[in-house]
């Protein structure tokens, strides 16, 4: 089994590293993922049943989780990966209807076809922010393409519970803190240094490359079936 590479830290300072994660960019989590072959961006199924990598990363939420686990255990998780069945880049229909599903691919913010059934279906009240996009995500991550209806739902009940910005978006966490002060941008520097630095500390002399990979392998793989035809669970 792969040693930890945060064991070598004290218990007070392996916590305070995995918090201060939430302080690098997209550059910066990019670079140690490229460095330990840790996956950042989607894959989805093919009809081949071979994966594809598409040019869209992941939630940096979802990119953070897999390098703490990595932090943490030694082990590299598979990247995130959309099975086929809920893939389709075809133009959809030109009408929608609320039992129609919402594919990877079709799910487009300037449809205004798309949105304006969604907004209907919620009184009004959806907006294309990054709850929604995180819900799409989590529902295509866990096999499932919901349809108009479900989506709209999931959608309403997110945006009661969401009371706070997760903790990945760090400025935004701050600032409902309190603590986002006027050298926020210099804090954020100074902590994403001194992260990098410990990363490299931690993790010198560590061969690159996937070291023990843990998922699903077959999840991608299944074959779209025709509109309005049952989905696999």
């Amino acid at each position: 089994m792969p040693a930890s590479p945060i064991s070598k830290l004290p218990e007070d300072e392996q916590q305070e590293l995995l918090d201060d994660l939430n302080y690098l960019n997209t550059a910066e989590v990019k670079l140690f993922c490229k460095q330990h072959s840790i996956p950042y961006t989607i894959a989805i199924g093919t009809n081949s049943g071979c994966p594809r990598k598409t040019n869209e990363d992941d939630r940096k939420g979802v990119i953070l989780k897999r390098i703490r686990h990595f932090l943490k255990t030694g082990v590299v998780l598979r990247e995130t990966c959309f099975r086929a069945t809920f893939v389709c880049f075809e133009a959809p229909p030109a009408e929608l209807a609320s039992n129609d599903r919402v594919f990877y691919g079709q799910y487009d913010k300037t449809n205004h076809t798309m949105i304006t059934l969604l907004r209907s279906l919620t009184n009004g009240k959806f907006r294309d922010g990054a709850i929604a996009r995180i819900l799409a995500r989590e529902f295509w991550s866990r096999g499932e393409a919901p349809t108009f209806k479900e989506y709209a739902s999931a959608w309403e009940q997110a945006a009661r519970e969401h009371r706070r910005p997760n903790a990945e978006w760090a400025f935004l966490s701050d600032r409902a803190r309190g603590t986002a002060g006027p050298d926020w941008k210099k804090l954020r520097a100074k902590k994403a240094a001194k992260v990098m630095k410990t990363l490299k500390q931690i993790t010198r002399g560590r061969k690159t490359g996937a070291l023990h990979w843990r998922g699903q392998v077959d999840s991608c793989s299944a074959r779209n079936p025709p509109r309005g035809a049952p989905l696999e669970s």
